[in-house]
């Protein structure tokens, strides 16, 4: 293009804005367009998705909880097994809610309505695309967060102001969670190898110390616990939920923001590597 010359066309001012191709700042014509969507098809998938650990909850925070009486919470009190597992959860909430969006969602658009291809045809750059879909999924474990806190509090099970915290924290968690499932997502490209996601989740959600303390588990097996994402998510809510704090507090934060920075520049990279060849 030769200098001086008007620039026209959404091509020409891709190539001359200041993150080139990769960003307009225009994530909130994605985020339109997945609030009209959910609004019209998937407000009911949503719905189930917060009712699933509350029914969790109730199942084995009361009805369990009633044989295994109290048991020892974050900093060595004593606190009831509802309030035990109720935060753990809550993190498993925020990474269902977030994994979903992130997964499915994204690869049904990617893959069979080649809604991202359309999208980077127009002004839209990859970075775009990566904010927009990712803060969808935010939005989600948000209001799953604000709800099951709610459940929380009708239950008796918040006894300190600092439980409040738990819903900023579940949005951190599930950016980390949404943002590299949505870059894992990029790479798969069949219905059976998205089933490789469930089979990673569950074994997640058992072992994460969800329902029973880290130290019933041998070393090795610990070890490996403590590397899953979900871990750190129980880790820190269930910290939270009782207002008690220590030296891996900051661990935990700081690693779901490494996490999410390596979710986004990995989605953001292949979204680039896929559609603007």
């Amino acid at each position: 293009m030769s200098a001086g010359l008007p620039v026209t066309g959404a091509t020409d001012r891709a190539r001359n804005r200041t993150f080139g191709p990769l960003y307009s700042r225009n994530a909130r014509a994605v985020i339109a367009r997945g609030l009209l969507a959910t609004k019209s098809s998937n407000w009911l998938v949503m719905l189930s998705g917060f009712f699933e650990p509350v029914l969790f909850l109730i199942s084995m925070g009361v009805g369990l909880g009633a044989i295994v009486g109290p048991v020892e919470g974050p900093g060595g009190g004593e606190i009831s097994y509802a309030a035990y597992i109720a935060p753990a959860l809550l993190a498993v909430s925020a990474m269902n809610g977030a994994v979903y969006d992130s997964t499915w969602n994204v690869f049904f658009k990617m893959n069979f309505a080649k809604l991202y291809q359309g999208m980077l045809y127009t002004s839209l750059g990859p970075l775009d695309v990566a904010l927009g879909e990712i803060f969808l999924a935010l939005l989600r474990g948000l209001l799953y967060a604000m709800g099951f806190t709610a459940v929380m509090g009708v239950m008796g099970l918040i006894t300190t102001p600092w439980a409040l915290l738990m819903v900023p924290a579940s949005v951190l968690i599930a950016f980390g969670f949404a943002s590299i499932g949505m870059g894992i997502t990029s790479f798969l490209k069949t219905f059976q190898q998205m089933d490789w996601i469930n089979f990673i989740m569950l074994p997640m959600f058992l072992f994460s110390a969800t329902f029973y303390p880290l130290s019933v588990y041998p070393q090795a097996i610990q070890w490996l616990i403590q590397a899953m994402p979900l871990w750190h998510g129980v880790e820190l809510l269930r910290q939270i939920s009782v207002g008690t704090f220590t030296a891996a507090t900051p661990v935990h934060i700081g690693y779901f923001l490494v996490m999410t920075a390596v979710g986004m520049l990995l989605t953001t990279v292949r979204l680039r590597q896929l559609f603007l060849k």
